[in-house]
């Protein structure tokens, strides 16, 4: 972990520096420079998200619980990981307006995403409580 968080640290400062020096005449190629490091780094990462999410269903698996309830956890830390980061691109951008936008409607998603998980829950309780 700690070798890939170095390539992580390096790039992004090389970024930043590249950024702020492409500011000054051509905006439009900071934001790309930007996108670019950063689809960089999430590659980077990707590999490690995948043993997570692998370790997690495993864990699962030896709980007993059903996949039914791991997936809404999952699909509720992807969209608040897509949200932050499109929101934090809108808002290097200058785009602060579009970035409580993407704010919102990623919210509401993981709520929406999160909804088969508060079901299994109370049906839970509810047998309990019977």
């Amino acid at each position: 972990m700690i070798p890939v968080m170095a390539k992580l640290a390096a790039v992004g400062v090389a970024a930043v520096v590249l950024s702020a020096v492409l500011k000054r005449n051509t905006p439009e190629l900071a934001l790309l420079l930007t996108l670019a490091a950063g689809l960089w780094m999430l590659a980077l990462a990707a590999d490690g998200l995948g043993a997570a999410a692998a370790l997690i269903r495993e864990l699962a698996q030896q709980a007993g619980m059903a996949e039914a309830l791991l997936e809404p956890v999952v699909k509720t830390v992807a969209l608040s990981i897509l949200t932050k980061l499109t929101a934090e691109i809108c808002r290097s951008a200058g785009e602060g307006g579009v970035a409580a936008f993407v704010e919102t409607a990623g919210a509401s998603l993981a709520l929406l995403a999160a909804l088969p998980l508060v079901r299994a829950v109370a049906q839970t309780m509810g047998e309990l409580l019977s």
